[in-house]
């Protein structure tokens, strides 16, 4: 069972395609709580790669890592809880993300399922080419790093329930919805 601070961040991780910002919008729209989208955290030279399908580095991670570190400390520092997406590949990359108040919520399943979900998006730079190297990279999160793993297969709105459900009673929704502006980048 993950250790629940005061104001958790939960970031949402899995390779690309396992449906990072579909889950964490709808956890962050459930809980009311702030939603960070992590790939716009990206420096445009990661994008560019991306989008011509070259995988990016270790060298070109570290930026868009140091990007959502910093927002999760941010949370912290004002006593608020969020939910960032961030692949997470590696426990290297987790390890820069790690702070007491961090949930890893790891989506994971079979490669039929995430290429087919990554073969429904539409206007995602991201191309089903680099789920290989996604695959090859991903170091799956073990259980001393406070980590929820969702299993794919069911409905975005059922894995949300499950989050929820493993977490019951130890997470609350915020007072107040999120603005109209934070829904809006969801």
């Amino acid at each position: 069972m993950p250790k629940i601070t005061a104001a958790p961040v939960f970031v949402v991780m899995g390779v690309a395609g396992t449906g990072k910002s579909t889950v964490a919008g709808l956890l962050a729209d459930h809980l009311h709580w702030e939603l960070q989208e992590g790939d716009d955290l990206h420096p445009p030279a990661n994008v560019a790669k991306m989008s011509a399908g070259i995988p990016l580095t270790d060298e070109d991670r570290w930026p868009s890592l140091d990007a959502i570190a910093g927002w999760i400390d941010e949370k912290a520092e004002r006593g608020e809880p969020g939910i960032v997406t961030c692949s997470a590949l590696k426990r290297s990359y987790r390890d820069r993300l790690r702070r007491p108040n961090v949930i890893f919520v790891f989506l994971n399943g079979p490669r039929e399922v995430i290429e087919a979900r990554m073969a429904a998006r539409k206007d995602h730079y991201m191309p089903l080419s680099l789920l290989n190297s996604q695959l090859a990279t991903l170091e799956p999160p073990t259980a001393d790093e406070n980590v929820v793993e969702i299993n794919l297969g069911a409905t975005p709105a059922e894995e949300v329930a499950e989050v929820l459900r493993v977490l019951e009673g130890k997470i609350k929704p915020s007072a107040n919805p999120r603005s109209e502006s934070q829904q809006d980048s969801a």
